[in-house]
């Protein structure tokens, strides 16, 4: 559930006062997502996407994010646009937490990935990064590589009871990839947590998958471009007995490269990146099921998952894995 904050109606319709987005028709609490409370909001003019930001976000980041989406929509990419207030100020407060509305994205992301979802989805992450080149403020990756062995740190004393031997695995699988982590490629902003409940799509009059939209952009950061496609082929390419399905990355890659071919050294490093991309998400995925309280409200991701995914990265030798 993402609804931890709850608004009563006075409360919405004093701060729908600082819009001018006519008259409140209905609003309801959107249960997907974790870290932040959403809401669906209708009011006489239009659709709009309401979120409160809870506490795992820094409120200090919030005008880089804002400032990031308004960016990528005014250079062509369709993801939600801050909706600013009478007084041209996107942020605000609403019970007691930052609060901003956004515009609404149709379509709906896909329940299983399908070969036809992943060629659509590496051009639009394509677009994404060509988008984001005018965007010239940074924001460090706060879950890059710095942060791994510290987290892993935090995951000892329970790693083991997940599963016998694992925070030993963990640490050579962590020593190769940070002495192993490339130290110049081509950056700039990234998405870094393009799953698929985050792409919306919509059928064209073929009945082939289109993107209609990227949200949750509150991972985003500065960091290598290939990174983030290997984000994509952890979350995409890997099908529920997780064995790689190569014709979907094929498809991923190719479509992405249609856009923005990826350099020599970009290529030569994808496979060390993939490592690196299924450990963050091992990691913080770990660090929630070690640290989640018994009894808590909070479904919690299987870590292992990501293992299985590292285990495949480790093994592969070269891009050719990758259908390259």
């Amino acid at each position: 559930m993402a609804v931890y904050t709850e608004i009563s109606d006075e409360a919405l319709r004093a701060y729908l006062a600082g819009y001018s987005l006519g008259d409140l028709v209905a609003f309801r609490g959107i249960a997907e997502g974790v870290e932040n409370s959403n809401y669906a909001l209708k009011t006489t003019t239009g659709d709009y996407i309401l979120t409160l930001y809870e506490k795992r976000v820094d409120p200090a980041e919030l005008p880089w994010f804002l400032g990031l989406m308004r960016h990528l929509a005014a250079h062509g990419l369709s993801c939600p646009q801050p909706v600013a207030a009478r007084d041209g100020e996107a942020l605000r407060e609403l019970c007691g937490r930052p609060a901003a509305i956004c515009t609404f994205l149709p379509g709906v992301w896909p329940r299983r990935v399908r070969q036809g979802h992943c060629g659509p989805l590496g051009a639009a992450l394509a677009e994404l990064h060509a988008s984001g080149a005018g965007f010239t403020a940074e924001r460090p990756n706060s879950l890059g590589p710095q942060s791994w062995a510290p987290l892993l740190d935090r995951c000892r004393a329970g790693g083991d009871a997940v599963q016998p031997g694992l925070i030993a695995e963990l640490d050579r699988h962590l020593e190769g990839i940070l002495s192993a982590w490339p130290k110049d490629l081509p950056r700039g902003q990234i998405h870094a947590d393009l799953f698929p409940d985050n792409v919306f799509f919509l059928d064209d009059a073929e009945g082939a998958p289109r993107v209609s939209g990227l949200i949750d952009f509150y991972f985003a950061c500065t960091d290598f471009l290939a990174y983030d496609l290997a984000i994509c082929l952890n979350a995409w390419c890997f099908e529920p007995d997780f064995s790689f399905n190569i014709t979907k990355a094929r498809a991923m890659i190719h479509a992405y490269q249609s856009l923005r071919p990826l350099t020599e050294a970009e290529l030569a490093a994808l496979p060390v990146l993939c490592r690196g991309a299924a450990m963050r998400f091992l990691l913080t995925r770990l660090f929630d099921w070690t640290h989640t309280p018994a009894g808590a409200m909070v479904t919690r991701k299987d870590p292992l998952e990501y293992l299985k995914r590292l285990r495949f990265h480790a093994a592969a030798q070269d891009i050719h894995a990758y259908g390259l």
